[in-house]
């Protein structure tokens, strides 16, 4: 098998590297996640994203979910966006 980069790979793009750049933050256990490009123009920077979670999170507690859907689908999605960045 030989090494080739696919022609629509730009190598030059690829100068400049650190191998392992973030394996500490990875053994750390630290949580990445990818977000669509809506949600990433909406929340472009990791504290939008954590303090739109936070008030999801606060909101979802606060509210009884008992005959109230809304309450009850916030605290469904705080309970899917645990699983997905816990990974389960």
């Amino acid at each position: 098998m030989e090494d080739e980069l696919r022609p629509e790979y730009d190598s030059s793009q690829f100068e400049g590297g650190v191998r392992g750049k973030y394996v500490e933050r990875y053994r750390a256990g630290t949580n990445l996640v990818l977000l669509d490009p809506d949600v990433a123009q909406a929340f472009p920077t990791k504290d939008a994203v954590n303090e739109a979670l936070r008030l999801l999170m606060q909101v979802a507690q606060r509210q009884p979910a008992n005959n109230n859907p809304v309450a009850s689908d916030c605290l469904e999605m705080v309970s899917q966006v645990r699983e997905d960045v816990s990974g389960g």
